[in-house]
């Protein structure tokens, strides 16, 4: 198993041009938050005799699959479970907000689309592939790259 050293290594290669990283600062949490209002804009139904409003940020499918995200970062590292623990509570509390105030799958859409046209442009600048092409986990090793290097 590869240690999240060995993730961040390998996915910093890809990642060296001051413009890119800045970029992938915004983009990749845009993508994040995105992908997490898309998820919570599918219909969860549960028993007619339940009522959803009562626990409206546990009751969605983002919640759920946040659940096997943050297990995969706990997996890599406990410090880097807990702060992605906090950033996917942070995305759900605000994601249940803009729900609340606009259609939360189409302003999802519209970061989802804003954030992937910005990495691409700076991987355009980097002038190297974005590291998911070789593996799919880097959809994932991609915003704990940026709380490292945010955060450290």
């Amino acid at each position: 198993m590869r240690s999240l050293t060995d993730w961040f290594s390998e996915y910093s290669d890809s990642h060296q041009n001051q413009l890119n990283k800045r970029i992938h600062f915004i983009c990749v949490p845009l993508i994040f938050f995105a992908v997490c209002g898309l998820i919570m804009s599918i219909p969860f139904h549960v028993a007619s005799w339940y009522h959803p409003s009562e626990h409206p940020l546990v009751l969605n499918w983002s919640f759920h699959v946040l659940i096997f995200v943050v297990l995969f970062y706990l997996r890599l590292s406990w410090k880097m479970g807990l702060k992605m623990l906090v950033f996917s509570a942070l995305c759900l509390i605000g994601n249940y907000w803009l729900s609340q105030v606009t259609t939360l799958w189409l302003v999802s859409l519209i970061l989802f689309t804003a954030g992937w046209i910005g990495q691409f442009y700076g991987h355009h600048v980097e002038g190297k592939k974005p590291s998911f092409i070789k593996d799919l986990q880097f959809l994932l090793i991609g915003p704990a790259w940026v709380m490292e290097e945010l955060f450290g």
